[in-house]
């Protein structure tokens, strides 16, 4: 009896298990099937083997992923439904339903998928949704230009609906009658193994789109994935796109562009034409083009700076800021990382949504500076000490003109690794690495190196500094061990046969944990900026700047003609007409700060406004003006109209 019941076990967890099985079956070879075949196709583009590997293997991953999502809902009805025969004879009508229409589903959207790439060049996205909106136009285009496509679609689905059916109809998909053990024990193993296909990661963040990606040809990333999981992504992303007219109006378009292009006072460099807000500024540097590097500090604000007045963390910033150009009114644009990676990269104005980092419309064919000095010659590199497909950003740097990603995997060496991944002293050896060859070539580069030992946890290696604080995994502990590894990082860099020809830009993403008392705190939104190089002298200046502005004010210093939809200032230029001002998102409310005084915008409220002494006085209530509350409004609002409209980008013939 007992070998018995030990040979019919497996028999058991087939028949426990065959609904997914035969679901996960299916789904996996007509993804493989597609899959292989659009790399057949697109194979000129893939090129090499380890392409076609990455492809396979990486895409085994999605597929695997997007199963486990679509068996998640249906195996937890199918384990936890009563033992009742009349329960479970309709549970197995809707399961066979539910299967051929998941099927059909993933058949549909493979198919469809050739003609999406014919289009657009990508798989299936938030536009095949979006287009559903204009049915009649949409038909009339498909019926003119790919009616055999059409035809073969519907063909196509129709065979293998039929054929599913007559598979899924004839199978007993009911659960076997056995010991309440038995169920309950592979109820838990189901779930488990569900739950961990469905991360297929163990990190910070289950598997993403950001994850996968390897290469600047957006279409192979796209091939990675399968076109039903590309389409739910896309969907969940557009549900973190929040309209700012909801919160604070509506307004004509061109009175917007207008008004935000006044309020720069240097409406004469801009062109008006289908980029609303395409501007050139001539570099004040005109000698042999520079390299950038911007070192963007994790979460470092202007209270942890000693020589900001803040606390004595950061002797070896101090040090830095008497010897470059620091900018004593500098504020972030808001309080997470990739906010402070939006405004530096791209130079975008911050909007109520999520940052375009991790917005769908954004991840290719928006603008980025690493874009522009692409096209002008530069090598373009993100130098990142742990994974770099968090909050999605290799996605959108290997999709929006970054040639070069470096995170944790491709470091040389490590000597400590937490939770974020390599210290910050592995990443800016490996930066200074990186540096050293790169400055062998005639090419000039641009790098992005951007730190993390400043985050929770507060990991870094025991030894290295004097703690500030007696308990060791601190904040304050972590940011002074940051500065050890920046100081370390300066002392190789001032004798390296790069430091001549490079400027360094030391600025930080956001501030720390903020201060929700005020309606915008802008205390908790000042952050350091410093600018460093060969021929950079030392100067403080007290001008407002936003992290908008950084990116113009680099590319002007190292010889770039900036031909881009940037609004940021550069800051070479003195003029007294210039309107400096700093813009932060807080939540829902949109910050726009002067040299006199702050305006802010709030959901459903009237605008309140209040006279600006300095970032260390505290603010006073004053009577909002009218006029100025218009500009502000033109500013919030500007930023989800060239995102929403595509209307981000170079021109063409840049």
């Amino acid at each position: 009896m007992n070998s018995k019941t030990v040979r019919s076990r497996p028999h058991i967890a087939a028949t426990f298990f065959k609904p997914f099985l035969l679901l996960s079956s299916m789904g996996l070879t007509i993804f493989l099937i597609s899959r292989i075949g659009l790399m057949l196709w697109q194979n000129e583009r893939i090129a090499t083997l380890d392409n076609a590997w990455h492809i396979l293997i990486q895409g085994l991953r999605i597929d695997l992923s997007s199963l486990a999502y679509l068996c998640f809902i249906p195996f937890l009805i199918h384990f936890l439904l009563p033992n009742k025969q009349i329960l479970k004879s309709i549970w197995d009508r809707l399961l066979k339903i539910y299967i051929t229409g998941i099927v059909i589903f993933l058949v549909y959207m493979e198919l469809v998928t050739p003609t999406f790439i014919l289009e657009y060049d990508l798989r299936p996205n938030r536009l095949f949704i979006e287009y559903l909106e204009y049915p009649k136009e949409v038909f009339g285009m498909l019926w003119t230009g790919y009616k055999l496509s059409i035809f073969s679609v519907l063909v196509g689905t129709g065979v293998f609906a039929w054929c599913v059916w007559k598979i899924i109809s004839k199978a007993d998909l009911n659960v076997p009658v056995t010991s309440i053990l038995h169920r309950v024990t592979y109820f838990f193993i189901g779930l488990l193994i569900l739950v961990i296909l469905a991360r297929s990661s163990f990190g910070h963040r289950p598997l993403n789109p950001s994850l996968v990606a390897f290469s600047e040809d957006v279409l192979l990333n796209e091939l990675t994935l399968n076109s039903t999981y590309s389409l739910a992504f896309a969907i969940k992303n557009m549900s973190a796109e929040k309209s700012a007219e909801s919160f604070y109006g509506k307004m004509d378009k061109d009175r917007m562009v207008e008004l935000v292009i006044d309020a720069t006072g240097r409406k004469n460099s801009f062109f008006r034409d289908e980029i609303p807000t395409h501007n050139k500024i001539t570099a004040s540097y005109g000698g042999k083009k520079r390299n950038i590097v911007i070192l963007l500090q994790e979460s470092l604000g202007a209270r942890f700076v000693g020589a900001m007045g803040g606390l004595p963390l950061t002797p070896n910033l101090d040090k830095l800021m008497q010897e470059g150009w620091v900018f004593e009114q500098l504020f972030a644009t808001g309080t997470r990382s990739v906010r402070g990676i939006e405004a530096i990269t791209t130079g975008f104005l911050p909007t109520p949504s999520q940052a375009v980092v991790k917005l769908s419309k954004s991840q290719t064919g928006f603008f980025t500076i690493a874009q522009l000095l692409k096209q002008q010659g530069y090598y373009t590199q993100f130098i990142y000490g742990g994974e770099s497909h968090f909050d999605n950003m290799k996605s959108f740097f290997l999709g929006n003109g970054f040639s070069d990603i470096v995170d944790l995997p491709k470091f040389a060496k490590t000597s400590f690794v937490g939770s974020w991944g390599a210290s910050d002293q592995d990443l800016y050896r490996q930066a200074h690495l990186e540096f050293e060859t790169l400055a062998k070539g005639e090419q000039p580069f641009f790098s992005l190196v951007f730190t993390s030992s400043n985050h929770t946890p507060y990991e870094y290696p025991e030894g290295v500094i004097e703690p500030f604080d007696n308990a060791f995994n601190t904040r304050n502990n972590t940011i002074k061990y940051s500065d050890h590894a920046l100081g370390e990082f300066f002392d190789q860099a001032k004798k390296s046969a790069y430091w001549d020809n490079t400027l360094f830009l030391i600025v930080a993403d956001h501030d720390a944990r903020v201060d929700a008392t005020a309606p915008v705190p802008i205390k908790n939104f000042h952050i350091p900026g410093v600018i460093l190089g060969k021929g950079i002298a030392a100067k403080k200046d007290s001008r407002i700047a936003s992290s908008i502005d950084m990116p113009v004010t680099m590319l002007s210093l190292a010889g770039v003609t900036i031909d881009s939809p940037m609004l940021g200032f550069d800051m070479t230029n003195e003029d007294p007409l210039l309107n400096h001002r700093a813009i932060m998102q807080f939540g829902n409310n949109f910050g726009y700060l002067t040299q006199g005084d702050l305006t802010v915008l709030q959901p459903d409220k009237p605008a309140i406004a209040f006279k600006y002494q300095g970032v260390d006085n505290p603010l006073e209530s004053i009577e909002a003006e009218p006029s100025q509350v218009e500009v502000v409004r033109a500013h919030a609002l500007l930023g989800n109209y060239l995102y929403s409209e595509r209307l981000y980008h170079l021109k063409e013939n840049n």
